[in-house]
């Protein structure tokens, strides 16, 4: 670990600090939260799809927990306007270690994906691929 990854230590604590699109959309296409039950986090993502039915559009995001699965969040949300709900459903673990930079410990591994499964899990529940009322990280990682 040498500078880069204090740089991106110091990016997590931003986020964590200075969340970005923290709170509610008005008019969300869909809306899904989930939690991690070994950590205690709790987070819900607002998604707006463009006209296209396809391409998000706008996210925001809400909850608490831990400074990995509240920056992961805020850095997901800034990441995926633009992207489409299939390149959301593409998106994995190594994905979210990337975006974050920095190594993540099999037992944060949960906190550091928990927004990106209530995102593809949202759109799946949107698109009537899945009924759940809550994702919870204790399934899948």
């Amino acid at each position: 670990m040498g500078i880069g990854s204090d740089m991106y230590r110091q990016q997590i604590l931003d986020h964590y600090k200075n969340p970005r699109n923290h709170g509610r959309l008005e008019s969300p296409t869909f809306t899904h939260t989930g939690e991690n039950p070994s950590c205690g986090d709790t987070i819900t993502m607002d998604v707006q799809l463009a006209d296209d039915g396809e391409t998000i559009e706008r996210v925001a995001f809400s909850g608490d927990g831990c400074a990995i699965s509240q920056a992961s969040a805020s850095m997901l949300t800034q990441r995926l306007p633009g992207t489409t709900l299939s390149e959301l459903d593409a998106m994995d673990t190594d994905d979210i270690t990337e975006m974050l930079g920095v190594d993540i410990s099999p037992m944060r591994i949960k906190c550091a994906v928990l927004a990106r499964q209530v995102a593809q899990d949202g759109a799946k529940i949107h698109d009537g691929e899945i009924e759940i009322e809550k994702t919870k990280t204790e399934d899948d990682a």
